[in-house]
């Protein structure tokens, strides 16, 4: 009983230390309501991205942009970072192209946001385009 008592003090220290530097680093939560507007957003913007997904695996669209030159990989990535608003722009072009003229709408808006982008310097797919900066 003594031997324990000898290394409580110890141990009730390295207790105390933890329990400190434990508060110090734990951040607060915090809690907020959240609107049906902003849950509908949310859904649609992960619906839209999940369709454009689905337009990338049609052999049509997977040819022309291996005639182009662009990987699927790209494509997706691309698809991935794309903000709401630009995601909403984009689906009301295709939603206003017509029937026939949708996958080439789809290719080149694309195309010419990886040249956007390029021109930018945020990537380096066209070795024809130069940086602005």
């Amino acid at each position: 009983m003594s031997g324990i008592r000898k290394h409580l003090k110890y141990v009730s220290f390295v207790m105390a230390l933890m329990l400190s530097l434990g508060s110090v680093w734990s951040s607060t939560a915090t809690a907020a309501m959240v609107g049906t507007g902003e849950m509908i957003t949310g859904q649609e913007v992960q619906l839209d991205r999940q369709q454009l997904m689905d337009m990338l695996e049609k052999q049509e669209v997977k040819d022309k942009l291996a005639d182009m030159g662009v990987s699927e990989d790209q494509v997706r990535d691309r698809i991935q970072n794309l903000t709401p608003q630009e995601l909403a722009d984009f689906e009301q072009q295709l939603a206003e192209a017509p029937a026939g003229q949708g996958v080439v709408g789809v290719i080149v808006l694309f195309l010419l946001v990886f040249i956007v982008t390029d021109m930018l310097c945020a990537t380096n797919i066209f070795p024809f385009v130069n940086c602005i900066r």
